[in-house]
């Protein structure tokens, strides 16, 4: 039976990891330190350990705090581990801006959830609705060995299915595709594009479009678009559509708008998350 260190389990990440964990064949002992953490695990009858008790015989340590932390927090950490073993991020941006500390004889590994698809199908509205995933709606995710020996990559899989169940399909990348992933392609680029979206939803409302009229058209185009260049079904935009877009690109965006994938530009996105 493995020995995992959860560290940060009190929090957000920390609690649905908490969750998923419990039950499975791991040896598991938790580190927090927000006084509102404790008390969140202590209310599930869970205690919280000191890290110099458990950090030493620990063969994985899961490093579930903000990316803003990791570099102290790691700094305190993984000097306290055993040779061989694993530390596993929960993000690339860390271990992508330096902030893990130089030990060859510890395997490091990140994996994150790609969360449930708008395409996914649900049985039930309780799974339809676990927009987040981990719980009971189905997701991928994707894993990346940072370092350390192959047998490690199986090793940091197996654990990071089980910490965002259900997975129906894991991806293996590298920590840069991860980086391109996330934050450039998923909240650089998607979630920028998405918030614009919201604020001319909210100007066709300022400019006398019922609300629940505009938001129910749009949404509902939202879905019918996604699903045609997304190639879910078989179909094409009209003529029409194709040439609103022709008008609506350079209106929208710059030209250089793809330079946020450009391997400078996601670092300097990762050193401002980090």
């Amino acid at each position: 039976m493995e020995k995992i260190v959860l560290v940060g389990a009190g929090g957000k990440m920390g609690g649905r990891i908490t969750a998923n964990l419990k039950g499975s064949d791991y040896e598991i002992t938790y580190l927090e330190v927000s006084p509102a953490g404790i008390e969140k695990l202590a209310a599930q009858d869970i205690s919280v350990s000191r890290a110099e008790e458990v950090l030493p015989y620990a063969d994985i340590v899961i490093l579930a705090v903000p990316d803003i932390y990791i570099k102290k927090v790691a700094s305190d950490v993984v000097p306290l581990l055993k040779p061989g073993a694993m530390a596993v991020c929960l993000d690339p941006a860390a271990p992508l801006a330096g902030s893990l500390p130089e030990r060859e004889d510890v395997s490091y590994f990140a994996a994150h959830p790609a969360h449930p698809s708008i395409f996914n199908y649900e049985a039930t509205p309780a799974d339809h609705f676990d927009y987040f995933g981990g719980i009971t709606a189905k997701q991928a995710i994707v894993c990346a060995l940072i370092q350390g020996p192959e047998a490690d990559y199986e090793r940091g899989e197996t654990l990071a299915k089980k910490m965002y169940a259900p997975v129906f399909r894991s991806h293996r990348i590298t920590i840069e595709q991860m980086g391109l992933l996330e934050p450039a392609l998923s909240e650089t680029f998607t979630a920028c594009c998405l918030a614009i979206m919201k604020e001319g939803l909210d100007e066709v409302i300022k400019k006398g479009v019922p609300k629940d009229a505009a938001r129910d058209f749009f949404l509902g185009h939202m879905n019918i678009l996604a699903a045609v260049l997304f190639e879910e079904i078989q179909g094409v935009f009209s003529d029409a559509c194709n040439k609103a877009i022709e008008i609506g690109k350079p209106m929208i965006f710059k030209d250089d708008w793809k330079k946020v994938f450009d391997p400078e530009c996601v670092k300097a996105q990762i050193k401002a998350i980090t």
